[in-house]
């Protein structure tokens, strides 16, 4: 390599190790990859409230079910082509409050949803 190659990569070398370390530190964190779920920070926003519901809905139309949406318990989004919903859900049918595990697809810019699942969670021993 001649001086003035080196010069260059002397100039661009810290530059480019200075913007990996900046994009990591603003928006990287360790072990994220392209369409990973990641935790729902609140629950109670108008977006995921309307999603939960939706998915009752849903579900009592495709199940003949008399359902009665509760609460969000926990949540999860994935960005797919638009946005996937893992939640759980808080909900009661005639007799007892049940947990629900559901998946919502969502493209708002086509004014999309789909349930893709609807399952109740089994309660375990020691619960």
């Amino acid at each position: 390599m001649t001086l003035k190659s080196h010069s260059i990569l002397l100039i661009i070398l810290p530059i480019l190790v200075a913007s990996i370390e900046v994009s990591a530190a603003l928006g990287g964190r360790k072990g994220d990859l392209v369409g990973s779920w990641r935790p729902i920070e609140n629950l109670n926003d108008p977006i995921v409230q309307e999603i939960a519901k939706y998915a009752v809905e849903e579900h009592n139309k495709q199940a003949k079910t008399n359902l009665r949406f509760l609460s969000v318990v926990s949540g999860e989004t994935q960005v797919v082509a638009g946005t996937n919903y893992r939640l759980v859900i808080s909900a009661k049918d005639e007799a007892a409050v049940h947990k629900y595990q559901t998946v919502v697809w969502e493209k708002p810019w086509e004014n999309f949803r789909k349930l893709t699942s609807f399952e109740e969670l089994k309660a375990f021993a020691g619960d």
